[in-house]
């Protein structure tokens, strides 16, 4: 059974769709600690997932339709300069905020994907995700989803970047088999 405080956090997160963990800390007037603490169970629920200083709101597709330039996966504004976008057998299209959510949301659909497409961070060119290299792990702060997954289209892009910014080059493969386990260790972490 929710308290009363985790029943406020459900309320709020169904209304607002994403929350700061600092936020949720002062309008509760309780430490960060306790708002990890009372936001686990609506992680184990699968209600919430967490997010780089906040939490976001994890909805059912079958109930709920998303909007062309909302995130399928954690439902924030997608910019087009870090869309994962998803083309299904179907011919159906969904949209990711970025290549975090986008390689989150192929694991999902598997073999119903025909084809993904990112942008390369650097250049802005679209590219198969299958062709491409990301980067794991950067000190760039892009402003969304984390762990944050950076994009480029060749490798001398991504390792040039990786020696400036930090970070780690994967193969789309690579990130596929890894991202997951890093995915959690990193949620719970952050």
């Amino acid at each position: 059974m929710l308290s009363e405080r985790q029943q406020l956090i459900r309320d709020m997160i169904l209304y607002r769709h994403n929350l700061k963990i600092s936020e949720l800390s002062q309008t509760l007037e309780v430490s960060e600690m306790t708002i990890h603490r009372d936001i686990k169970p609506l992680i184990e629920e699968g209600l919430i997932m967490k997010t780089y200083g906040g939490i976001t709101l994890i909805r059912d597709q079958s109930i709920h339709r998303v909007e062309e330039d909302e995130c399928v996966y954690c439902h924030r504004k997608c910019d087009d300069r870090l869309v994962y976008r998803i083309i299904l057998l179907n011919g159906e299209r969904e949209n990711a905020c970025c290549s975090h959510c986008g390689i989150l949301r192929h694991r999902q659909l598997g073999d119903e994907v025909a084809q993904a497409i990112c942008t390369d961070f650097l250049t802005g060119t679209t590219i198969s995700a299958h062709l491409a290299w990301f980067v794991l792990d950067t000190t760039v702060h892009i402003r969304c989803c984390y762990p944050q997954v950076l994009v480029f289209e060749t490798k001398e892009y991504a390792e040039n970047f990786v020696k400036g910014f930090g970070g780690k080059v994967l193969t789309f493969s690579e990130i596929m088999k890894s991202f997951p386990q890093h995915l959690k260790l990193s949620c719970k972490n952050s």
